[in-house]
C-alpha cells in the first residue's frame, strides 16, 4: 500500500471524526473506532519511531476523556502502533483480505491490551470484552477500514 494524498487526508481526518461521533454526538460504540483505524493504517506507512509517536499522541487525546484509566490508551495505542509498524517487515500483503485480517487483529489487540492495563475500576468481565465486544467492534473497524481503503484507492480488489 502506498498512501497517496487522499489516503493521508482520510487518515488525518479520522481522529476528528472519531471524537465528533463518539464524544460530540454521543454515539459511543455505535460508531466504529476510527482512532484505532487511523493508527493502524498510518502505522503500516510510518517508521516504528514515528508510528509510536503517533500512537502516543492519539492515546493521550483519547485519555483526555478518560478519568479513571488515564494513560491506558496512550500505552495501548503506542504498543499497537509499534506492532502495526513492524507488520510491514513481516507481511508483504497489500490485498483486501490481508487488510481485513490486519485491521481485525489490530483492533482486537487494542481491546485486549487496554483491558489488561486498565484499572479494576473500569475493567469489565474478560469474557464479555474479549469474546463479545472485541470481535464485533473489530469486525466493524475492519469492514469500514477496507471500504475506506478501496474508496481512496490505497488497495485494489484482488483479481479472481
Amino acid at each position: 500500500m502506498r498512501g497517496g494524498p487522499l489516503f493521508w487526508l482520510v487518515v488525518i481526518l479520522l481522529p476528528g471524526i472519531h471524537f465528533l461521533l463518539r464524544v460530540g454526538f454521543g454515539a459511543g460504540p455505535l460508531a466504529p473506532d476510527f482512532l484505532t483505524l487511523a493508527l493502524l493504517l498510518a502505522a503500516r506507512e510510518l517508521s516504528t519511531t514515528r508510528a509510536a509517536g503517533v500512537g502516543f499522541g492519539l492515546g493521550l487525546l483519547e485519555d483526555a476523556f478518560s478519568i479513571l484509566a488515564f494513560g491506558a490508551n496512550a500505552f495501548t495505542l503506542t504498543v499497537l502502533a509499534v506492532a502495526g509498524s513492524r507488520t510491514k517487515d513481516l507481511f508483504v500483503g497489500e490485498s483486501v483480505s490481508f487488510f481485513l485480517g490486519y485491521l481485525f487483529i489490530g483492533s482486537w489487540l487494542r481491546y485486549a491490551i487496554h483491558w489488561v492495563v486498565a484499572g479494576q475500576e473500569v475493567r469489565r468481565g474478560a469474557g464479555r470484552v474479549l469474546l463479545v465486544e472485541a470481535p464485533l467492534g473489530s469486525l466493524y473497524v475492519a469492514v469500514v477500514g477496507v471500504l475506506l481503503l478501496l474508496a481512496t484507492g490505497a488497495v485494489v480488489r484482488e483479481a479472481r
